[in-house]
C-alpha cells in the first residue's frame, strides 16, 4: 500500500483513509448499525486505509465510541484524527466552542472515547467567533507539548460551492495564516473531487507550499460520483443530501453526464474498477500531500475503496476527466 506524510510532522498514512461521519451521524440513519461499521472500519485497515477521521460531534460521541472500540484491538494500525471545536444541542443546532479550557476538556473526553493515550491529528472543527482563533490554536498546541496530540489540523470553514462573491476559501486561508504564526498547521480538511474543484487552485497551492497535508471530504461527492445513486430516490428527512441543492431528482439527472465519464475511464481500465475508485484515483493525482477520505458504512467499499491506490490514470484519463462538465446545483 502506497504511503502518504502528514505535514511537517511526518505521520505516515496509507493513501487512502476513512471518514467514520456515516456511521453515526449526516446519512440514512436507517443504515447505521455498529457492527456492521465496525467490520467496515477492520476492513479499511486490512486494506491499509489507516487514516480514521471522525469527530467529537458525530453522534454527538457515538462516532468516537465506535472507532474506539476498534482501535482497542488495534491502535498500531491506525492513524487517528479526530476534531474539536463544534457542540450539538438536543434540537441538533451546531455551535462553535473555541474557549481554551473546553478544547483541552474536549481531547480529554475523545482520548477516553477512542480507547487511546494519544490522538495522532487533533483537528479545529470549526473557529469560535466570539474567540481569537489564536487562543483556540494556542490551547490545542499546548495538548501536543503535553503529549495528547502529535500534530494539529484545520477544517475549512468557507462554502466556496454556495458563495455569491469573493475567492474561495480565502476565509480559510486567513485563518491558517494568522493559526501558522502559532504553532505549524500539519493537515489542513476540506472537500475535494471531481465535481467540487475549488481547493485545487486556492487550498492546496497554500499546502503544497508549506508541506502541509490535504485531507479531501467528500471525495465521492457524498456517494453520487460512485454511481450507486439514482436521480429522484430520495432520502430519508435526516440525511444531508435531502437538503442539497446537488441532489434533487432535477439535478441528480443534469449531473449524470459527470458519472458517465467516470464510468468511461473505469472501463478502460478492465472488470471491476469502478467509477468511485477512478475518482479517487484523480485525487491522488493531485499531489502527493493529498490524501482522500472517502466516508461509508460498508466493509465492501471500503476494500473497493482503499484500492483504488492501486488505480494508475494514464494522459488520456486525466484530459477527459478534466473535460467533464461542472457539477450543477438548484442555486447555478
Amino acid at each position: 500500500m502506497e504511503r502518504r506524510t502528514i505535514g511537517a510532522a511526518t505521520l505516515e498514512v496509507g493513501a487512502i483513509g476513512l471518514g467514520c461521519m456515516p456511521m453515526s451521524w449526516g446519512y440514512t440513519t436507517s443504515q447505521q448499525r455498529g457492527d456492521r461499521s465496525l467490520r467496515a472500519v477492520h476492513a479499511a485497515l486490512d486494506a491499509g486505509s489507516s487514516l480514521l477521521d471522525t469527530a467529537d460531534m458525530y453522534g454527538p460521541f457515538k462516532n468516537e465510541l465506535l472507532v474506539g472500540r476498534a482501535l482497542k484491538e488495534r491502535r498500531a494500525d491506525a492513524f487517528v484524527a479526530t476534531k474539536c471545536g463544534l457542540l450539538v444541542g438536543g434540537d441538533a443546532h451546531v455551535v462553535a466552542n473555541g474557549r481554551p479550557g473546553y478544547v483541552k476538556r474536549a481531547c480529554d473526553a475523545s482520548l477516553r472515547r477512542l480507547q487511546t493515550d494519544v490522538i495522532d491529528l487533533y483537528q479545529l472543527h470549526r473557529a469560535d467567533p466570539e474567540v481569537p482563533v489564536e487562543e483556540t490554536w494556542g490551547a490545542m498546541a499546548e495538548l501536543v507539548t503535553a503529549g495528547k496530540v502529535r500534530a494539529l489540523g484545520v477544517c475549512a470553514t468557507d462554502n466556496p460551492t454556495g458563495r455569491r462573491s469573493g475567492a474561495p476559501y480565502e476565509v480559510t486561508i486567513r485563518q491558517l495564516e494568522r493559526v501558522q504564526q502559532v504553532f505549524p498547521v500539519s493537515a489542513v480538511q476540506a472537500e475535494l473531487s471531481v465535481w467540487a474543484r475549488d481547493a485545487l487552485d486556492a487550498l492546496l497551492p497554500w499546502c503544497a507550499a508549506r508541506g502541509v497535508g490535504f485531507l479531501a471530504a467528500m471525495p465521492l461527492g457524498s456517494g453520487f460520483l460512485s454511481g450507486t445513486l439514482t436521480p429522484g430516490q430520495g432520502f430519508e428527512p435526516d440525511d444531508v443530501r435531502a437538503r442539497h441543492p446537488r441532489f434533487t431528482a432535477e439535478m441528480m439527472a443534469a449531473n449524470q453526464p459527470v458519472v458517465a465519464g467516470l464510468r468511461r475511464v473505469a472501463a478502460r481500465h478492465g472488470d471491476g474498477v469502478t467509477p468511485a475508485q477512478v475518482a479517487l484515483a484523480w485525487l491522488l493525482g493531485r499531489g502527493p500531500h493529498v490524501v482522500p477520505v472517502p466516508g461509508t458504512k460498508r466493509e465492501e467499499w471500503a476494500r473497493e475503496n482503499a484500492a483504488a491506490a492501486g488505480l494508475v490514470l494514464t494522459p488520456r484519463d486525466e484530459a477527459e476527466i478534466e473535460r467533464l462538465p461542472a457539477a450543477r446545483g438548484s442555486w447555478d
